[in-house]
């Protein structure tokens, strides 16, 4: 029984080691109720309750693998900015290690707010430089990274295209993952996946493969396997975990491809539920499962997660419950 087998695991074994690559950002949430519109321009007047900061993007990965009980170094790039310094704040008070997050003076620190009244966004609002880091600052960014890796026993790429993982740097790291045999998996952003050659497991979602893959849509199985097979022979990966909405997680290598079915589950928000899905997988296969297992297990993760508004993460205890029932 797939629950009594991580409940074993996750009790009696060491807590894996797992280093986070990628894009940080500060989520905030503003919320309050709109009853009546402006007098100014027809919007919604917001009158505010209260509001709450989380950490996005890179930053909820590690948020997610803290709460499901790995130990978590985190590696990215914030501006010299308040907001930078918040996100240090909320991590090290969730015990994840930011030794590893440099700062850049060329950018402002992402920041997206989120404007919600009853359980309706009503605007987002983003601050955010995206252009590439330098030369000199990728150069520091992977010598500071490659102590890290060898002594990880994931390392994850979590890109969200926001000029932290250009394609030399994302190529660096791969290579001294494959030359350490760790294990790197990859949520990729962008148009161009040659940048992750060499990946043990790419995670998009269905429009994402789509789009990469340079195909219309994906809507059968046929359509999913040849979109696969084009991002096969850009990366040489060997594994496709595919997310596809109510169609479930698709498992998919060269020779194969299996589809789990979605979880059945009330949706509030998939805000941050491609994260946990990352996360859980990495964690469970730290532990030594197999990809079909781990992803079976990432599949109720998810059902967990978008209950909630916002970005949410879950316990391993949580997960085994939803196992069960």
């Amino acid at each position: 029984m797939l629950a009594e087998k991580l409940n074993n695991a996750h009790r009696t074994q060491p807590k894996p080691n797992i280093l986070v690559i990628g894009d940080l950002m500060l989520d905030h949430y503003i919320f309050g109720s709109a009853t009546r519109l402006s007098p100014e321009a027809p919007v919604p007047i917001v009158n505010v309750k209260k509001e709450n900061k989380i950490v996005g993007g890179a930053a909820n990965v590690a948020s997610n693998l803290i709460d499901l009980g790995a130990i978590v170094y985190l590696a990215g790039i914030t501006g010299n900015d308040s907001f930078g310094e918040e996100i240090k704040s909320i991590l090290q008070t969730k015990n994840i290690d930011t030794h590893l997050i440099l700062k850049d003076e060329s950018r402002t620190t992402t920041v997206k707010t989120r404007v919600i009244a009853g359980n309706h966004q009503i605007v987002r609002i983003d601050q955010e430089d995206t252009h590439d880091i330098s030369s000199t600052l990728e150069d520091l960014f992977f010598e500071a990274l490659f102590p890290c890796i060898a002594s990880s026993d994931i390392v994850i790429l979590s890109d969200y295209n926001k000029g932290l993982l250009t394609k030399n740097l994302s190529l660096r790291i791969i290579e001294s993952c494959n030359q350490l045999q760790k294990k790197i998996i990859v949520d990729p952003k962008g148009l161009d996946y040659t940048k992750y050659e060499g990946s043990f497991i790419i995670k998009p979602n269905r429009k994402e493969l789509a789009e990469a893959a340079k195909t219309e849509k994906i809507a059968t199985e046929a359509d999913l396997i040849k979109a696969a097979g084009v991002i096969f022979s850009h990366t040489k990966a060997t594994w496709l975990i595919v997310t596809l909405s109510e169609g479930g997680i698709a498992i998919i290598n060269p020779d194969s491809c299996k589809i789990i079915p979605v979880v059945a589950t009330e949706v509030y928000d998939v805000t941050g539920a491609g994260d946990t899905v990352i996360a859980t997988l990495s964690y469970c296969i730290a532990l030594g499962f197999s990809i079909e297992d781990a992803s079976i297990i990432s599949n109720y993760a998810a059902s967990i997660v978008i209950k909630h508004i916002g970005s949410a993460t879950t316990t391993i205890e949580e997960i085994i419950t939803a196992l069960n029932n």
